[in-house]
């Protein structure tokens, strides 16, 4: 029994693997990254239109996850209560999200309800309920929400960084946008953005599970056949400022919220990108065990925690961190940070932290690809870097060979991330 169990693991296994193939709509070549799982009953679907996301707010900050709140509000017929009801009798979800750079219509259903789910995705897609009394709804949430945050330390410290750190830049302002910009913002405005990012140009299909590559083909053709052809959008890639700059913000806390940040010059389609993997693991995306968290929490008490990472897009390719501390320890902790930043870059990592970060990220890989969706986004996330699907298994095979003398010459030649940006919030009397 426990030799069967072991080749039904691996047939199963050998059976999940994403491919890309197309389909042609209103002569549109569609990509369509797929992959086919008959473990579960279940089919998952995405349509990511690709330069579609908050950096497309243009003068209407919070407009594009606006829309994606008012397509919650289901459609014109049938309204929120309707629409939502009938999508929970059947168990079946449609819903949809923004990010920075793509927009994301998504459905989840068991195999037997996915033509019905198609069907209200459709329904969706050409009906969207944008009423005046829905856009009032959601105004009123999106200000509520945005009221909040006033009193969200983290999230102004955050806000700062990136209205210093990218100014000038559509990635300069808050993609939920701000009371202001909401509050001006008309239905006739959500409308128009909807009508001119919606597309069959920009759109890549992810979709997985219990389904055949011909009956996703049937299904995307009857889905697709309303949404308009569009034009093709290109992506800005923004740089960081790297004047070093600090903005500091006086409010009545008890804790000092330190947000820091940096250029960080590697490109999303790069092939050193596993290499920025390892090294922002060991300086201090880890958590514990890393060089800031040992520095800063271990050693001095300083803070509970403190974390720092690559953040690595098409749009835009920056290093970043934040942590707490006492008011009155401000200044060390900050001081810390520059330190042990510096010193990363002028003497690089050790062999014992290189095998430590090896082990996790090796060992850690099958979790991240347990499920049905972390796979699918993850194929996406390579077909959308411009790499073949597979890609992240390449990546694993070049940190397991990985040399000391490699990383450590590839951290040295990112001193960029000495010039450091830091936004703070904390009380005056300290």
């Amino acid at each position: 029994m426990k030799y069967l169990i072991t080749i039904m693991i691996f047939l199963q296994g050998a059976l999940v693997s994403g491919i890309v193939e197309k389909i042609n709509i209103k002569g549109v070549e569609v990509p369509i990254v797929y992959e086919q799982n008959s473990a579960l009953p279940i089919v998952s679907l995405q349509l990511v239109i690709k330069n579609a996301g908050s950096l497309q707010d243009g003068k209407n900050s919070g407009i594009v996850r606006f829309t994606a709140s008012m397509l919650g509000e289901g459609t014109k017929q049938k309204g929120a209560i309707q629409f939502a009801d009938e999508l929970e009798s059947r168990a079946v979800s449609v819903n949809a999200h923004a990010g920075a750079e793509t927009f994301v219509f998504e459905i989840s259903s068991l195999k037997e309800e996915f033509s019905f789910a198609v069907w209200m995705l459709k329904d969706l897609l050409k009906n969207p309920n944008f009423s005046k009394s829905s856009f009032e709804k959601i105004k009123q949430l999106t200000l509520g929400g945005l009221s909040s945050k006033k009193s969200d330390f983290d999230y102004i410290a955050n806000l700062n960084l990136k209205k210093m750190i990218f100014k000038g830049t559509p990635l300069e302002n808050s993609f939920s946008g701000d009371e202001k910009s909401i509050g001006k913002l008309k239905l006739e405005n959500v409308k128009e953005y909807y009508e001119t990012h919606i597309d069959l140009t920009n759109m890549i299909v992810v979709v997985g599970g219990d389904i055949s590559i011909d009956e996703v083909k049937v299904s995307l053709a009857e889905l697709l056949e309303d949404v308009k052809v569009g034009k093709k959008r290109d992506l800005k890639h923004y740089r960081v400022n790297a004047n070093g700059d600090e903005k500091i913000e006086i409010k009545e806390t008890k804790q000092a919220y330190v947000y820091f940040a940096a250029p960080y010059n590697l490109e999303s389609d790069s092939e050193e990108v596993y290499k920025s993997r390892v090294a922002s693991f060991i300086l201090g995306a880890s958590g514990f065990g890393s060089r800031l968290m040992e520095e800063i929490r271990v050693k001095r008490g300083l803070a509970y925690s403190a974390y720092a990472r690559t953040s690595i897009s098409r749009s835009s390719s920056y290093f970043s961190g934040h942590l707490q501390t006492k008011n009155k320890s401000l200044e060390e902790a900050k001081s810390v940070v520059i330190s042990e930043i510096k010193k990363f870059v002028e003497k690089g990592v050790t062999q014992s932290e290189l095998d430590q970060a090896k082990r996790f990220l090796l060992g850690s890989e099958p979790l991240r690809n347990e499920t049905l969706s972390q796979r699918l986004s993850g194929a996406f996330t390579e077909y959308y870097r411009g790499f073949e699907i597979g890609h992240s298994k390449v990546e694993l095979k070049k940190i397991e060979k990985l040399s000391l003398k490699e990383l450590n010459l590839f951290i040295k030649q990112h001193d960029e991330i000495n010039s450091l940006s830091f936004s703070i919030v904390t009380d005056a009397k300290k």
